[in-house]
């Protein structure tokens, strides 16, 4: 059976709160915090009872702590009418926040770390944007400009190096993936957790650069944030899964698996949102992912020239670097650069590639036979028996080679817009389906209920 194809989200809107008593569910995942966890869920509870002006949940997941955990949970469950307590009988930050997400009927759904390292007076500001429609998710920054925070260098460069990895890997523009306080609307949430694998600490992660890839809008709140110095965070193992998770993503991303489509909203009823007559769509963002691209794809060729130089000529090697990294520079514009997913007219475009590929060669090949030529007649015709030009250094080749493959990068992004990936045109496959991953049997994204974390281990103590 195939199911069929989920809707696009519809336009942001303003949430209708009164036709729900509980606007925010505030999830605490806890592992063994049987001595900080009543205190913290107290002090929020404070927090939220005087600042927030709507109705609020506090929900304790319990992720199958071993010490008195369950007891204290209980014990808060039954004495604060807006705390719930929640058993699982699995480990795992983001299986707890999936199972509880998912079944939370709030609007607005947050978390934070229990040991309440953000100042709470970052939460109204954080749920404010989803509240009002403005945006998709929100999270609380530590690597803002005007955030204060207080922690040990070693996080700091933890922490900053983490951030950086993601923006090199995965073009992540948002500036901390890793503090423990966000919060998410609702309806994103149903669409996005079938789509997030991890179930550990990845998961803030996977989440955030889905979202983003996606189109939704992230809010960020510089937050005040003070380090624990009991964490039990295992910082090696974590970073270590945090790494494997960033390379499953990225793969995903760049195969185009994921259906992402499935997350994009409509554009508003701002004018500035409508299409113009005679003002290309989506230049600036071709721009600078071509520019990006082709940046990588530069370095890529220089390495593989330097590399070929070692056993052939000048020219040789120009050929053949040129070519392995027009391959991959046309495969990364095809998908990065101008959102083309699947294998339809992949050939094609490749073949078209190639022929821009051929006025790179004629410009590279003539700036190398020029230089050679200026150097004395020791070019492809002089006395080396490759015709690599002897009395020319290689550190001269590869700057006339940057200047040569600079040129060619604005003839070959006005051709690839153009002519290889005009805008407008739809290339699915012919037989009419969508080269994008099908929602249907076969793929693992097929139905929210077919998660492995969405069963009986959801085990809510009491419905209030």
């Amino acid at each position: 059976m195939t199911h069929p194809p989920i809707d696009a989200l519809p336009a942001r809107e303003h949430l209708l709160l009164g036709r729900t008593a509980t606007v925010l569910d505030v999830v605490i995942p806890v592992y063994n915090e049987e001595t900080d966890l009543e205190p913290c869920v107290r002090r929020l509870h404070h927090h939220l009872s005087a600042t927030f002006p709507y109705g609020f949940r506090i929900t304790i997941a319990d992720n199958a702590s071993t010490d008195r955990t369950p007891e204290v949970s209980a014990r808060l469950d039954d004495a604060i009418e807006e705390v719930t307590a929640v058993r699982l009988e699995r480990k795992g930050r983001g299986r707890a926040l999936r199972t509880v997400w998912s079944h939370s009927e709030a609007p607005v759904l947050a978390y934070m770390d229990v040991d309440l390292s953000t100042d709470l007076n970052a939460l109204l500001p954080l749920v404010a944007p989803l509240i009002s429609g403005h945006s998709d998710l929100a999270i609380g920054s530590r690597l803002a400009r005007s955030s204060r925070v207080v922690r040990g260098p070693k996080r700091e460069f933890i922490s900053r190096a983490y951030n950086l990895i993601l923006r090199s890997s995965l073009a992540a523009r948002f500036s901390d993936a890793q503090c423990g306080f966000k919060a998410i609307r609702k309806d994103v949430a149903d669409r996005l957790l079938p789509m997030v694998e991890d179930s550990g600490w990845f998961f803030d992660t996977e989440l955030l650069v889905l979202a983003e890839r996606a189109g939704l809008r992230i809010h960020e709140v510089p937050v005040d944030w003070v380090d624990d110095p009991n964490s039990t965070v295992r910082i090696v193992r974590t970073a270590a899964e945090d790494l494997k998770g960033v390379w499953r993503v990225g793969r995903a991303l760049a195969t185009g698996a994921l259906p992402l489509d499935r997350l994009s909203r409509p554009f508003g009823t701002d004018p500035r949102d409508r299409e113009l007559s005679g003002v290309p769509g989506g230049l600036a963002r071709q721009l600078v992912g071509f520019c990006v691209v082709g940046a990588l794809s530069t370095l890529f060729y220089l390495g593989l020239y330097s590399l070929f130089r070692l056993g052939v000529g000048a020219q040789a090697a120009n050929g053949l670097a040129l070519l392995v990294s027009a391959l991959a520079n046309t495969a990364a514009n095809r998908r990065l650069t101008f959102g083309v997913r699947g294998r339809a007219r992949a050939v094609r475009h490749q073949a078209q590639g190639l022929v821009v590929f051929g006025i790179g060669l004629a410009l590279t090949s003539g700036s190398l036979a020029a230089l050679n030529a200026a150097a004395g007649g020791a070019g492809t015709g002089g006395s080396g028996a490759d015709g690599s030009g002897a009395g020319v250094s290689h550190g001269a080749e590869l700057a006339v080679l940057v200047a040569a493959n600079l040129a060619a990068t604005v003839l070959r992004f006005l051709l690839f817009r153009a002519w290889v990936f005009p805008a407008g045109r739809e290339d699915g496959p012919d037989d009419g389906t969508s080269a994008r991953p099908a929602s249907g049997d076969g793929h693992p994204l097929s139905h929210p209920l077919s998660h492995p974390d969405r069963g009986p281990a959801y085990a809510p103590r009491s419905t209030r």
